[in-house]
């Protein structure tokens, strides 16, 4: 078979999981023998970083379209003021139209296409809904960039982002261009129901990401400072709706507990000020993802404090892959993962996050327990091999139902 990824951003021009997660699964429907093509925007990239992560090998059955254009910002820009694909129209639909896909797999579209990509190209139409685009300006529904969004109020909260209003966020446009897709993949049904809620319906398979390591990477001890044992970690960007700056005091005030951070981001500094030079707090920077496997089987714990709306972060498999339990914070898809799976305990504030890190340093038989559960969690939902098995089992459904 013949798939496209349509995708913002792919390695090694990204941040997140979603590209990430583009990146495994098309190299793993490489690895099966299907071609595969990724269309994505390295412009886009530039706008916000232009500092690229560590090269990652593609397999020989895929090739990728980096899309730049002489106009540079404003190309992806018009994209996110428009909703429509502006510069790098013509070349997309090249792409898409001449491609002969069997299958065109949407993800973060929001500056490499806006919902005008949608309706190019013929196929099987799939969407990964990685964010809260869709119904968010900002994506990521973290209201007056404070706390999780419960009452829309998206002009005044585009003016707090510094971003200019979307004039294309009308009902009959989204509507219209949404028609085009045969199914959205969704993460978690929290996600699926706030959707709904806020007035887009969505033809939606409950369907998380999925786990893959690559070969290689740093020992254990090679990462960490010399002796470090028992330790809780945190992966993931530095940003403030992450949460991490409601962790880090409860460890500056126990020195004998130990807090390992990967990731870098724009909340940083603030973090390490916070973090005030304690011993027991490690800031290891932004690692490969071959380094991440080692550190999270060494855990007690990792921790997911966010303080807005998760869909189905990549953290949740990862941990559970390596036999780490989970704290997170008790808010959205966080909280229904926790409780579906009992790999790991949920927290409301910092006195009980305090109380749940101590309980597992003490109680070995209950973290291997949750962290028992949790690789249970992984083997039934967040494997290569049952995430390709349900993939292709919503293709062929897909394709019988016409």
């Amino acid at each position: 078979m013949k798939f496209c990824m349509v995708t913002t951003f792919y390695p090694p021009y990204h941040f997140g999981g979603d590209a990430v997660y583009v990146y495994r699964l098309s190299n793993k429907l490489a690895e099966l023998g299907h071609e595969v093509d990724v269309i994505h925007c390295r412009d886009a990239f530039n706008i916000l970083s232009g500092q690229p992560g560590t090269p990652l090998p593609n397999h020989k059955n895929i090739r990728i379209h980096t899309l730049e254009s002489r106009a540079k910002s404003l190309s992806p820009l018009l994209t996110q003021q428009t909703g429509r694909m502006v510069l790098k129209k013509k070349r997309i639909e090249r792409i898409l139209e001449q491609g002969n896909f069997d299958v065109i797999h949407y993800h973060n579209v929001s500056l490499v296409g806006g919902l005008d990509v949608l309706a190019v190209g013929h196929g099987v139409k799939l969407f990964t809904v990685h964010e809260f685009w869709l119904v968010c300006p900002t994506h990521i529904l973290f209201k007056n960039a404070s706390h999780a969004c419960e009452n829309p109020e998206c002009f005044r909260c585009q003016l707090i982002y510094r971003r200019p209003p979307q004039f294309w966020r009308n009902e009959s446009f989204v509507r219209k261009m949404l028609n085009h897709i045969d199914r959205f993949l969704v993460g978690s049904e929290f996600a699926a129901n706030i959707h709904r809620e806020r007035g887009v319906e969505l033809n939606a398979e409950i369907l998380p990401l999925f786990t893959a390591w690559p070969q290689g990477g740093k020992a254990r001890d090679d990462l960490l400072p010399l002796g470090l044992v028992d330790y809780f970690l945190f992966v993931g960007r530095l940003e403030k709706l992450k949460g991490l700056q409601d962790v880090i005091p409860l460890f500056v005030d126990a020195p004998e507990l130990n807090l390992v951070i990967a990731g870098t981001g724009a909340y940083e500094p603030l973090l390490r000020q916070l973090a005030a030079n304690s011993a027991n707090i490690h800031f290891l920077g932004k690692l490969p993802m071959t380094d991440l496997k080692n550190l999270y089987r060494g855990a007690l714990a990792t921790i997911i404090p966010s303080l807005c709306y998760e869909i189905s972060p990549l953290v949740l498999g990862e941990s559970w892959s390596c036999g780490t339990p989970i704290i997170a914070r008790k808010i959205g898809a966080l909280e229904e993962s926790i409780d579906n799976t009992g790999g790991g305990l949920c927290f409301r504030d910092s006195d009980e996050l305090r109380r749940q890190l101590r309980l597992l340093c003490e109680d070995k038989v209950l973290q291997k327990r949750l962290g028992a559960a949790g690789y249970e969690a992984y083997l039934q939902n967040w494997t290569a091999e049952k995430h390709l098995q349900r993939y292709f089992e919503i293709i062929e459904s897909i394709e019988a139902a016409r």
